[in-house]
């Protein structure tokens, strides 16, 4: 008999890529709340994810063997503008699905965030205490306090800056692309580093998560990078001149939500765990064809 999945936020960029990854081994079951997707092997359903009566029915109604928790206001902008939205996405649903998971005794895998840290002091292991700096953070890191009370064995998976080219939903590189490739020019900044990963290596990492992991796991890349050197790896890999690219600071730009400045994941104990992410380099020539 095979086992159900089910992943909410299946249409967004992350819950795609875990769909590809989970197709062959599991039955998936996926939400959304309002940008329908077709995705063959797949039962999608409409639910807003706020309304406890109809997060209680859709266990009742599928009763999954097994949870991985991806939807989320994920714009830390959209966050900061509007704190009511992001509370009730990401801490109360999240809590309300800790719930539902521990009612049914079953494994629970929620993605959390890289921006539970300031950027102070990289890179990040899972024991360094929280300290986000803005209100996406912030929820993100109440999420994770109010789930593992309701629901000890939910695996916490700290997410990084992820990329990729799902047809669903557009990760951070496609606005660039576009704008490069009609001749434009883009500003990154200098001074924000992460450790991205594909939306794939991202995909198989919660898997993993899902069969081997307890408590916190973080699941970042190899490499910590710049906005401005992910964007030469990428004119490179996609023969666009490099002088396309401006550089600008961080901190000098007015942004609605402050961002850390190097919030890099220590992921020594996925490794070990067996995940692999390929180098930024690498995984953007697999992406190529697609981009």
């Amino acid at each position: 008999m095979v086992q159900k999945l089910l992943i909410t936020g299946i249409s967004g960029f992350l819950g795609w890529y875990l769909y590809q990854a989970a197709r062959s081994q599991w039955q998936v079951y996926g939400t959304y709340r309002s940008h329908a997707v077709e995705l063959p092997d797949a039962t999608r359903l409409q639910v807003d994810l706020t309304d406890r009566a109809a997060v209680q029915h859709l266990f009742q109604t599928i009763q999954p063997d097994a949870v991985i928790h991806t939807a989320a206001l994920s714009s830390p902008n959209a966050c900061q503008n509007n704190p009511e939205a992001s509370y009730q996405i990401n801490v109360a649903a999240s809590r309300d699905l800790a719930e539902e998971c521990a009612a049914a005794e079953i494994p629970c895998v929620f993605t959390s965030s890289e921006q539970v840290f300031d950027g102070t002091k990289p890179p990040y292991r899972e024991t360094d205490p929280v300290c986000p700096i803005n209100l996406y953070g912030e929820h993100k890191a109440l999420a994770e306090v109010e789930m593992r009370s309701r629901y000890p064995e939910v695996v916490i998976c700290r997410m990084p800056l992820m990329f990729g080219a799902a047809p669903t939903a557009d990760s951070f590189i496609q606005p660039w692309i576009r704008t490069l490739r009609a001749g434009g020019t883009i500003d990154l900044f200098t001074d924000e580093i992460r450790n991205p990963v594909s939306g794939a290596d991202a995909a198989q990492g919660l898997l993993l998560a899902l069969a081997k992991a307890k408590g916190i796991l973080h699941l970042g890349g190899r490499q910590p990078i710049s906005r401005f050197e992910f964007g030469q790896l990428l004119a490179e890999v996609l023969e666009i001149p490099v002088t396309q690219l401006k550089f600008c600071r961080q901190t000098d730009v007015v942004m609605a939500a402050p961002r850390p400045a190097n919030a890099s994941l220590d992921s020594s104990l996925a490794f070990e765990l067996g995940y692999d992410p390929l180098p930024v380099r690498a995984a953007l020539e697999q992406l190529r064809s697609q981009l």
